[in-house]
């Protein structure tokens, strides 16, 4: 079995699943490639990735090489986790816009930073999809770049096999548990929507309903200031989302639009004592990016004691879907795990052809997507004001349709709350400038 990772310098993804696929005895047996573009960042995942195999006395064989395609030659599953401009051109993404007053919290999903980072990894997808049809066409891609709906999208419409893997709905179901105090592995849901956007449609405990109980919260000033965002849209169109306040936040119209409600959640954030309240002031403060900066470095710093011995490798198991995936389709052990993957039929009430994340099955024969039928009208109608910035994207990009992009920027929420057209057009213009080096498709 040969596992290839593209972008493998991502340290924290290589780890945690070439972690995972190492606590599974049946998976033992195989080639764990590692490709990256940075000789560097290459070079400590192979040394990290070898140590946790020592660790585990495990056979599997370790790879490492900048050569995308002598990477992928024969793969079996191909997991992207790229990240195309690095942080100085994330920190790009949020500043250009925050000039013209829309202040991104993240900005990887839509806003104007989700729109060109996507365009950004796009360029990039085109050869390795032409790359991994000619080298490995029957390969599963599990995909966890963002933004994850534009890029699973695109991936999908090549006719590769593959599944869009993000963590949110893992998380937040371990985050409800604890708000309605039952064991997180007894809890019981089913989620659907977009990514970054699904929602709990079911939330149980031994066949008993958990939402009464998730609603007491709503009176509960401790427990609404860690995650304000998420509490009051569950309040106003009845039912819990995936993505954390900070993300959610930049995907509608209602939280950002004006500095003064974007200070009200800073403060409710900071009277929680919440380590997320840099998350909000990103781009206005540096709060997020500095966050960031730090995190990395602390991580840094904990892979490079691993790497020297000095500090052990815990071989447990994470919560990405990835390793899980690659064991059920090896072993045909049933799964089910929240994917992204095309809608035909699943959601009945979204667009046709468009990128949902719905339950799927994983066995032997791959990712079977479950249908979920109607989302309630009031969900379905948040989705889709995503799903018409992301479609115009993938528009954009495949038809190299300059125009399409100027009018997903305008029809973003937070962006059209803020801006008039002529403002968005030259923010549009603005962002095409920041980016031009990696925008070969329009060229």
């Amino acid at each position: 079995m040969r596992v290839v990772f593209i972008g493998a310098g991502s340290v924290v993804f290589t780890r945690n699943l070439t972690r995972d696929i190492l606590t599974f005895p049946e998976l033992q047996d195989s080639e764990i490639v590692l490709m990256d573009i940075d000789p560097e960042k290459l070079s400590r995942a192979e040394r990290l990735v070898s140590r946790m195999a020592e660790t585990a006395k495990s056979p599997v064989r370790v790879i490492a090489t900048t050569d995308r395609r002598q990477a992928l030659e024969g793969a079996d599953y191909v997991v992207v986790t790229i990240q195309v401009g690095g942080k100085s051109q994330w920190e790009t993404d949020i500043g250009i816009p925050e000039r013209y007053g829309v202040g991104q919290c993240v900005g990887d999903t839509i806003g104007p930073g989700g729109i060109f980072r996507g365009l950004r990894h796009l360029a990039v997808f085109d050869g390795l999809m032409k790359d991994m049809a000619d080298l490995c066409p029957g390969a599963l891609v599990l995909q966890y770049s963002n933004p994850m709906a534009i890029l699973t999208w695109c991936t999908a419409l090549s006719g590769l096999r593959v599944v869009g893997l993000c963590h949110s709905v893992q998380q937040t179901a371990r985050l409800l548990a604890g708000y309605c105090d039952v064991p997180s592995e007894e809890l019981s849901y089913w989620v659907a929507g977009i990514n970054h956007q699904a929602w709990f449609l079911t939330l149980e405990h031994d066949g008993r309903d958990l939402y009464p109980r998730l609603r007491s919260h709503l009176d509960n000033p401790g427990t609404l200031a860690l995650e304000p965002v998420r509490f009051e849209l569950m309040r106003r169109f009845g039912y819990f989302v995936t993505e954390s306040s900070g993300h959610a936040s930049e995907y509608l119209p209602y939280f950002r639009k004006r500095p003064e409600l974007l200070a009200s959640l800073v403060e409710t954030f900071e009277s929680a004592g919440s380590d997320y309240s840099a998350w909000f002031g990103y781009g206005k403060t540096g709060g997020c990016a500095a966050s960031m900066r730090l995190t990395e470095s602390a991580y840094e710093q904990e892979v490079a004691r691993q790497i020297a011995g000095t500090e052990p490798v815990e071989l447990r198991r994470s919560d990405e879907y990835g390793a899980l995936i690659i064991h059920a389709a090896e072993t045909g052990t049933p799964l089910r795990i929240n994917g992204n993957v095309l809608n035909d039929d699943l959601i009945t009430n979204l667009p046709t052809g468009v990128c949902v994340e719905v339950p799927c099955l994983v066995d032997r024969a791959g990712i079977h997507p479950c249908a979920v039928g109607a989302l309630p009208p009031q969900l379905a109608s948040l989705n889709r004001s995503n799903i018409a910035v992301q479609e115009l994207v993938v528009k954009g990009h495949l038809e190299r349709d300059k125009e399409a992009i100027y009018q997903a920027m305008a029809l973003d929420p937070l962006t059209a709350a803020v801006c008039s057209l002529d403002e968005i057009w030259k923010l549009t213009d603005d962002m095409f400038a920041a980016n031009e080096p990696w925008l070969t498709q329009f060229a």
